[in-house]
């Protein structure tokens, strides 16, 4: 049975991709005119068109369970990061606490309905996320509506090569494109977060694409950053990183659009990398952050090292000559071959008989 709350909703929670981009959107509303599909309880269903050239979308799950989840009641992807819960949950490391079986998952959510009284509050997962958690959702999140996600369906007859209503047809006559896998996925699946397709391949992709492998030099204990402009400023990085390590110095370089961050121990420097995982956000601004490099010991140095060695061995090693000795003040040299290079003859020429 509903309760009264599911049929006084004035307005669904929605992400702003499938609100769509018309700001003068109309909706249809239909009082307790579906059962959610996921607690099977009746609730005020949401019919609306987000825009030309766009499906019709409807809301597909009533407001408690997507208070439950913080997710969209049409898309189930986080209102947050627009991401799909199994993503969520991974990076969070948020255990799935909704019962799977009806008559569980019944009183647990009229128990969790009671303290969700409130229209528009949604349950926080802010306060659980990790640091290497919360680095990868920021990155991974996305930072615009993609309205691409509510165009038309596929025309079936067009596949088939029967359709007849030519340009008259609200569906796409496309040939369909990609595997089996996408379209086995269902609602219930992907808001408890299990076998999701979509989940499973962005995991992979971000894990393979952000590993950042420490060096085997253990004496490399600076992390390189990229991107660095003037909205982040030496004490923002200070901040940002000191909390995994003692920092030995952080150097900005502002014409490489760059920074240096230095730590004392290796130790410290692991953390950081791996809580970054190839990037971190800073002043809502992303950054690249890699492992720095190891001081030059290329061959120009150690040519011009063993260049510098050698000089001063062979003039310690050789005995000084006689034409090294300086004459004695007074002295004539005899082996002047012109007497403007004897400073005795004082540019006079010798007459020698």
């Amino acid at each position: 049975m509903a309760s009264a709350n599911e049929g006084d909703v004035e307005f669904p929670i929605l992400c702003e991709t499938c609100l769509g981009e018309n700001p003068y959107v109309r909706m249809t509303k239909e009082r307790l005119g579906k059962e959610c599909k996921i607690c099977a309880k009746a609730f005020t269903i949401f019919r609306w068109l987000p825009g030309r050239g766009m499906r019709y979308k409807k809301t597909e799950i009533c407001p408690t369970c997507a208070k439950l989840k913080n997710v969209c009641q049409t898309c189930i992807l986080d209102l947050e990061h627009g991401l799909p819960v199994q993503v969520r949950d991974t990076m969070l490391n948020i255990q799935d606490e909704v019962p799977r079986q009806e008559a569980n998952r019944r009183d647990y959510l009229a128990k969790m309905a009671n303290s969700l009284e409130v229209v528009g509050e949604q349950t926080d997962f802010s306060g659980k996320a990790q640091p290497v958690g919360r680095e990868m959702l920021k990155r991974m999140a996305r930072k615009d509506p993609y309205y691409q996600r509510n165009r038309a369906h596929i025309c079936s007859f067009f596949v088939k090569g029967q359709c007849t209503r030519g340009n008259e047809c609200p569906y796409r006559h496309e040939m369909p494109q990609g595997d089996s896998e996408l379209a086995k996925q269902n609602i219930v699946d992907r808001y408890h977060g299990n076998n999701d397709p979509v989940a499973r391949r962005m995991l992979a992709r971000s894990l393979k694409t952000d590993r950042l492998d420490a060096p085997e030099d253990k004496s490399i204990t600076s992390l390189f950053v990229l991107g660095v402009d003037q909205s982040v400023t030496q004490g923002d990085l200070r901040d940002h990183f000191l909390p995994f390590g003692e920092l030995k110095s952080v150097v900005v370089v502002p014409k490489g659009n760059c920074a240096f961050v230095n730590f004392k121990q290796r130790a410290g420097a692991e953390a950081a990398a791996l809580a970054a995982l190839g990037g971190c956000s800073i002043n809502d601004k992303s950054l690249k952050v890699a492992w720095g490099k190891p001081k030059p010991k290329g061959p120009k140095s150690e040519l011009a090292l063993a260049e510098a060695s050698g000089k001063e061995t062979a003039t310690d090693s050789q005995p000084p000559t006689r034409a090294s000795i300086p004459p004695p003040p007074g002295a004539r040299r005899e082996s002047a071959p012109y007497p403007s290079q004897d400073p005795t003859a004082q540019g006079a020429h010798s007459n020698s008989k």
